[in-house]
């Protein structure tokens, strides 16, 4: 499977009392297919997975690919601290017909290369499905080191790395050593180096809401090499990217910036809590310049 363009792991709006909002989800769902991104992620941290019982998971998926039909390629978060609740998502990704499942490394167990790869590849067996791998130590505690991707490189399944560590020497270490499985930005601020090493493809919580502009990112760099105008593309977001990453309100920051949107989001699972007003009026300011630079960029073109 070639992972090419914007994949967009969909946030879960909710209602005031926390229940997930279905039809808010599947406007968010058609929303972002009619903007043109090339894939969904349902069942990533954006769509706060780790938030849900196991049956909401399940029953989330399906609802995704019930939307979705054949339209743009689904990819099914397996992420658990437990290996059979991340085998029962592969087994539904599987079953529904998702194009791809996402496997993370567990949480707070902190296991070997050797103990993270047999973990992965028990899940690879699950599914038999393309893989894209998700490198995020920050929230892992691990790296998805050689080791790891030496075993699990002996399965054909394991064809993409979404890289969040935020080490620049990851991605020149996967494009130089490992060019074999695609590498995807997942570190947002460095989606500009990400591409000049090769990256085809991006995941990106902000495209919940910023589609168009991720995407012109993208089509600058990746499919026509302009990375003059990428830069200056780039040089607009960071803005935007700073926020987001700024003092661990990331998902809050989102689902607000799919209510500037008109869409309906709703509040974050406990123990996350929604923005306070200077947050949103910061993010307010920030999308608004973002949008406005942009489209004069585009406009130019």
């Amino acid at each position: 499977m070639k992972f090419e363009g914007i994949y967009t792991p969909v946030i879960t709006p909710h209602h005031d009392d926390g229940s997930i909002d279905r039809d808010g989800f599947v406007m968010m769902v058609e929303h972002l297919i009619e903007s043109g991104v090339q894939g969904i992620i349902n069942g990533g941290s954006t769509g706060e997975y780790y938030a849900q019982t196991m049956d909401e998971r399940i029953e989330m998926a399906k609802l995704t690919k019930e939307v979705i039909g054949d339209r743009v390629e689904l990819i099914i978060g397996t992420g658990a601290i437990r290996l059979p609740d991340s085998i029962t998502m592969a087994d539904t990704a599987a079953s529904i017909g998702a194009s791809a499942i996402l496997i993370g490394s567990p949480p707070y167990s902190v296991p070997t290369e050797r103990e993270n790869a047999l973990n992965a590849l028990a899940i690879d067996r699950a599914a038999d499905l393309p893989i894209m791998l998700y490198n995020y130590p920050g929230r892992m505690g691990i790296n998805m080191g050689e080791e790891f991707l030496d075993r699990v490189g002996r399965s054909r399944n394991f064809c993409a790395i979404k890289e969040s560590s935020g080490d620049i020497n990851r991605v020149h270490l996967l494009a130089r050593d490992y060019p074999h499985i695609q590498m995807s930005c997942g570190m947002d601020d460095q989606a500009l180096e990400f591409f000049a090493w090769g990256a085809r493809s991006w995941v990106c919580g902000g495209s919940n809401f910023l589609p168009k502009e991720h995407i012109a990112l993208y089509k600058a760099c990746a499919i026509d090499g302009d990375f003059a105008k990428g830069r200056r593309i780039m040089s607009a977001m960071l803005p935007l990217m700073r926020v987001l990453e700024q003092g661990g309100k990331f998902i809050q920051c989102i689902k607000y910036g799919c209510e500037m949107a008109g869409f309906k989001a709703g509040p974050p699972r406990p123990p996350l809590r929604a923005l306070n007003r200077d947050d949103m009026r910061e993010l307010e300011q920030v999308v608004q310049v973002l949008k406005r630079t942009i489209s004069k960029i585009q406009a130019e073109a």
